[in-house]
């Protein structure tokens, strides 16, 4: 191939992709006023998912036990209160990518709030309401409560702020307790993601130059308080927990610094999608760690 037809197809190529980027930029660049075959698109598409995510559910999850009549349970002194801080994660990430869904539409300010921010808790709720008809578990009010927390942490920073400058994050490590109860906390990576609490890590991740605008501090610097719990084989310690595992159940919280992959500049659409995917997780960052009277510090915590 002579070297001028080399040339000649690279710029061909490279014309291509800057027209493929461009395009897709433009997709992705939020209405500015109502489009309504987007918003159109976007409701269709989120009341079929949540009716397959339910009806899912159903068949794959809940046919394994009995069925009951309704009932509630208390079940807010179990696993450290772990589940009930990804309850509150859950509801505040769905909130959150459902607003700004309805955002990238031309949906006003006021319907973002109302129709995608409460998103993440309509759906939690029709789960709940879902165990309240299992025998193996029930309707729980705490569930409730922390879904409704995780959707005020977002609503509220919008209606006071009109920014997040506080997020749910979470970030996670495969530990010892899977292998000694994996039909409880999950017998592979993906499963002990959504089961192995003593491996699941929740931060509060603040982005200080919200806080300090006049400052030269960095606008992707977050600093994260972290909360995690260990020595869980069981959802409520007894002694036979205490026996296997050889260690107590303890409560666990970290100070850290994060990453705001929002706050990163770049002018393609694309990329702040990926990043705002992505900024759900908590970035390793040399991290001090409290556990009952002790400090431990981790060069790198996730």
């Amino acid at each position: 191939m002579k070297g001028s037809n080399k040339y000649i197809i690279l710029f061909a190529l490279l014309t291509s992709l800057s027209h493929s980027q461009s395009k897709l930029d433009s997709f992705l660049k939020p209405s500015d006023t109502l489009n309504k075959s987007r918003r159109n698109t976007l409701i269709i598409t989120e009341v079929s998912l949540a009716t397959v995510g339910l009806v899912g559910l159903n068949q794959l999850w809940y046919s394994d036990f009995e069925r009951s009549k309704f009932h509630t349970v208390n079940d807010n002194d179990e696993w450290l209160q772990m589940d009930k801080v990804g309850h509150a994660f859950s509801a505040y990430q769905t909130g959150r990518f459902a607003s700004q869904a309805l955002n990238w539409s031309g949906v006003s300010k006021k319907d973002q709030l109302i129709y995608g921010a409460t998103l993440g808790f309509g759906f939690l709720t029709a789960v709940e309401i879902m165990d309240g008809y299992s025998e193996e578990w029930g309707f729980s009010w705490g569930d409730i409560i922390a879904n409704a927390s995780g959707t005020g942490l977002y609503v509220g920073q919008e209606l006071l702020w009109k920014e997040q400058r506080i997020a749910l994050k979470f970030s996670f490590h495969q530990t010892q307790y899977a292998k000694e109860r994996p039909d409880k906390l999950g017998k592979g990576f993906l499963e002990q993601v959504l089961k192995d609490y003593n491996g699941q890590t929740y931060w509060l991740s603040a982005n200080l130059h919200s806080f300090f605008k006049e400052s030269n501090i960095p606008k992707w610097l977050n600093i994260a308080i972290g909360y995690s719990g260990e020595g869980m084989l069981t959802a409520v310690g007894d002694v036979d927990n205490q026996l296997l595992t050889t260690k107590e159940r303890k409560r666990q919280y970290f100070l850290s610094f994060d990453v705001n992959l929002n706050r990163i500049r770049t002018n393609s659409r694309f990329l702040k999608s990926v990043f705002d995917v992505f900024n759900v997780i908590k970035i390793p960052f040399p991290t001090l760690e409290y556990r009952g009277k002790s400090c431990v510090f981790h060069l790198f915590y996730y």
